[in-house]
């Protein structure tokens, strides 16, 4: 299996292999690797006579193969990007399955055959990842931890020649996750619109990337560290009003999210700053916060407002019954669930 890093490495060695299997979760590292074959192994004059670019729902797997045998025409390499390729119709078919195994014993040294299987990984138990395990270069894009997080928006910024204060890392972590994809995409947006070794700050974030500086996941939950009733209420009022910027599931599931770290805050022996920041995945400089809402919300408190969260997301689908007209169920049951998390 090997490694993002890896396979750049080799492109960029010239050390090409005749296909490539990604697959996974995260859509970024795939992206990246699909670009650099697009932009990068055949020169321009080339492109329009070996380039294929493919997408999986209007493709079959007999299809990929009759082009993957073609010879390319005034050059030595042709190039086959298989993009969507979860959406092929054909992978549970044994007759497709079978003439792609056969050329995967077999493949024309002249092709680049790349697919591009996003969203979720490919059974590791099937014949065919068996095979490509051995035939192919294979890479699973995984979701990074949440502790991994705050280090990658870093990573990315020194990319750019940028850099970002504390307080912008953490509204870009704990409002976008661990969605390499999207997260790359805002940064690249702020590396736009800034000077080359600018600090970014929350204001810089606000104007580009429509978090709101004082309106936003982070900000609430360090009302709720505070037990900053009036301001967790606002920022509330302000989600409601805007809930395609602040989706209900996602203001939902960074809450759990919260409270999860505060319960591992509590079952942990040792409070130090950084051990503690490195078990719940935040920088250290903003571990005073989660330490002081552990004092604030005792064990069994965190417990109940975990159970309330996740009831909140059941009365939201349904599961639960919910007595709030149609119309205003998010902005009703948000408001319910904070009053209750803070008294």
């Amino acid at each position: 299996m090997a490694e993002y890093g890896e396979i750049v490495k080799d492109f960029k060695s010239k050390k090409l292999a005749p296909i490539y299997f990604l697959h996974g979760e995260e859509s970024f590292f795939i992206n990246n690797i699909v670009a650099l074959f697009e932009n990068e192994l055949l020169d321009e004059s080339q492109k329009s006579f070996n380039q294929y670019i493919l997408y999986g729902k209007e493709i079959d797997i007999p299809q990929i193969i009759t082009t993957a045998r073609k010879f390319p025409m005034m050059g030595d390499q042709q190039l086959i990007v298989v993009k969507e390729a979860q959406d092929i119709k054909d992978w549970k078919k044994t007759q497709s399955i079978e003439a792609l195994l056969h050329y995967l014993k077999t493949p024309v040294p002249s092709t680049i055959l790349v697919f591009a299987y996003q969203h979720k990984p490919l059974d590791k138990r099937s014949k065919l990842a068996k095979a490509l395990t051995k035939t192919s270069i294979m890479m699973e894009s995984k979701k990074i931890y949440d502790n991994q997080i705050g280090p990658w928006i870093q990573s990315y910024l020194k990319s750019k020649l940028l850099t970002m204060n504390q307080k912008g890392v953490m509204m870009l972590s704990e409002n976008i996750g661990n969605n390499l994809q999207r997260l790359s995409i805002e940064i690249d947006k702020l590396a736009l619109n800034l000077s080359e070794g600018q600090q970014i700050d929350e204001q810089h974030i606000q104007n580009y990337v429509g978090i709101n500086r004082d309106y936003n996941i982070f900000e609430l939950q360090k009302a709720l560290s505070y037990e900053d009733f009036s301001k967790a209420f606002k920022i509330i009022e302000y989600f409601t009003l805007n809930l395609t910027k602040n989706p209900f599931v996602l203001t939902i599931a960074q809450l759990f999210a919260y409270f999860n770290k505060l319960l591992i805050i509590h079952q942990s022996s040792t409070k130090e700053n950084h051990h503690i920041a490195s078990l719940i995945g935040v920088n250290p400089y903003f571990v005073g916060e989660y330490l002081n809402a552990s004092k604030r919300y005792s064990l069994p408190t965190v417990l109940r407002n975990i159970i309330l969260v996740q009831d909140t997301d059941l009365k939201f689908k349904g599961i639960k019954p919910f007595a709030s007209p149609p119309n205003g169920k998010e902005a009703a049951l948000l408001k319910e669930l904070i009053f209750k998390l803070m008294h």
